[in-house]
């Protein structure tokens, strides 16, 4: 995505609770003169801060040009990971463009290249097992947060549906009601005009 040099950029990320969240990013700015990006920012950093739903910080820290963050969520909900670059530039002179290369990945787990390439086939086996049933754990995990959050939307949705049906019949009953007093009035009217 673009940003301004100064801008702050934010994602909202859907992240179960106890899930590694591991970001890559690129920073590349606009140079004027050859109308194009360059391959990397010299100089240019950006803040990394992630907030949680219930709006505390968990992760706020200062990154280089090109970099990885990660952090493990302790509370499943939104979690909003935003960018901004650390130019010192005054907002009025700060007019350049930036282009960044964003990759978010939820539950990943990396299996150790140096373990990998060890001569023993049954650890390296071994190691490959360990790592599938973390997954399938993660996998299980996910599943149970995502029934979670379609129980708490059916909910609201029963509640909301329940609360349009009561207002309809008293939207019904108010209307009765007055139908109901106006024709009253107009008998007794007619009555004490002795048209009737």
């Amino acid at each position: 995505f673009h940003s301004g040099e100064r801008e702050e950029k934010c994602i909202i990320e859907d992240v179960p609770s106890d899930t590694l969240v591991i970001g890559n990013y690129k920073v590349q700015r606009w140079d004027i003169h050859r109308q194009e990006f360059f391959e990397s920012a010299p100089g240019l950093g950006m803040f990394v801060t992630v907030t949680t739903p219930s709006a505390d910080v968990l992760l706020s820290k200062l990154y280089g040009p090109q970099g990885t963050f990660s952090f493990t969520s302790y509370l499943s909900g939104e979690h909003i990971i935003c960018l901004q670059s650390n130019s010192t530039r005054f907002v009025a002179f700060a007019g350049s463009k930036l282009r960044i290369h964003l990759d978010i990945r939820v539950g990943e787990h990396f299996l150790d290249e140096s373990v990998l390439q060890a001569k023993d086939k049954v650890n390296e086996v071994n190691l490959r097992l360990e790592h599938l049933i973390e997954q399938i754990h993660h996998v299980a995990k996910e599943q149970n947060y995502e029934r979670e959050r379609e129980e708490k939307f059916r909910k609201t949705s029963e509640e909301t549906n329940s609360n349009i049906l009561w207002w309809a019949i008293v939207q019904t009953l108010i209307l009765i009601s007055i139908g109901i007093w106006q024709i009253k009035s107009l008998r007794d009217f007619f009555i004490s005009k002795k048209l009737v």
